[in-house]
């Protein structure tokens, strides 16, 4: 317990009985969601830490991903994501239950099964989710996102869309354009503001022409393509591009290629997370890398630490330059 406060106190604030707190404190089944935010908002107000996971056995913890990218192999930023939050978990003795969802999911009875202690919600989700998650009244952190009064930790996304975009200015590039994802995304949005924030500092005036949204309902490699298809039928095209992540750009690369255009010769790419295939690719990609593993087990170190720990951190990048915007040799 926090301080003096005992459960009887809080059965007695709350007029309920010592099980009730003890189920709802420990988020066990056989209890009404209004009886379990009721009793855990009187714990609360007492003085409780809600943010310490129960302790005598193994607390558990669900790690949720957008079923958009739950395949790993599509997306193995969150496969390293995953990676960190398992060691995270080893290292504090949690244990851990990986979970997709998507809107339109029960997602409280989805996870109400697993009786987690805590969650680790990596990535974009609809406001729909994340309102259900929130009403769980459970330890919360998000991995790669962020919303209002929420814990997050998040790589240093406009940062990076900064130093992407200076790289380029700083080669003599003019005509830098911006490929982004759905706007919904925090981390995009991020980037964009540090593209367009690098593209001020320099005098250059943003083009509107020169950002392409990769259309809806697409995964990241065919809105990618698309997007640079339309931004090749622009009547003056751009001499490089920063993607709002690698995936977007290896596919916006191929787009050029295919194309004829040489790279980096008339079009440089940038992009953003540095997976593997940034690196092994027939052109190795300019990108910022994300220590992704981190990522997961700072978020895991923010659960347990509870209001010990930051309730926002932001990890560094690093502009890891290749051949795709010129570079001579591998910096990888």
């Amino acid at each position: 317990m926090s301080g003096d406060v005992t459960v009887r106190d809080i059965a007695n604030a709350a007029g309920v009985s010592v099980g009730t707190v003890s189920r709802a404190l420990k988020n066990q089944r056989g209890l009404s969601d209004e009886t379990r935010r009721h009793v855990r908002q009187v714990a609360a107000d007492l003085g409780y830490d809600l943010s310490r996971l129960r302790s005598g056995k193994a607390p558990r913890l669900v790690f949720l991903i957008h079923r958009h990218h739950s395949n790993f192999a599509v997306n193995p930023f969150f496969a390293e994501v995953m990676h960190g939050v398992e060691e995270g978990c080893r290292q504090f003795g949690v244990a851990p239950t990986l979970l997709s969802a998507r809107q339109g999911d029960a997602v409280g009875k989805l996870l109400k099964l697993h009786e987690p202690d805590a969650l680790l919600v990596a990535g974009y989700f609809e406001d729909e989710v994340l309102a259900q998650l929130t009403d769980l009244g459970l330890p919360l952190v998000l991995v790669d996102g962020w919303i209002p009064g929420c814990a997050a930790v998040n790589p240093d996304n406009t940062g990076g869309g900064y130093q992407a975009t200076r790289h380029l200015l700083d080669l003599g590039r003019q005509r830098i354009a911006y490929i982004a994802g759905s706007l919904a995304h925090f981390s995009i949005r991020e980037r964009s503001r540090g593209y367009r924030r690098a593209l001020f500092e320099a005098g250059v005036l943003a083009d509107p022409d020169l950002e392409a949204l990769a259309p809806p309902g697409l995964d990241d490699a065919e809105g990618a393509a698309a997007a640079m298809r339309t931004l090749l039928r622009r009547r003056l095209r751009p001499d490089a591009v920063f993607a709002y992540n690698d995936s977007a750009a290896l596919a916006a690369m191929r787009v050029c290629l295919n194309a004829g255009l040489r790279i980096p010769e008339d079009i440089a790419f940038v992009g953003f997370d540095d997976i593997p295939a940034a690196r092994y690719g027939a052109i190795p990609l300019t990108t910022l890398r994300v220590d992704k593993q981190e990522l997961g087990r700072t978020g895991v170190e923010m659960l347990v630490g509870g209001g010990a720990m930051p309730q926002e951190m932001v990890m560094g990048v690093e502009l890891m330059v290749r051949e795709s915007s010129g570079a001579s040799i591998s910096a990888a």
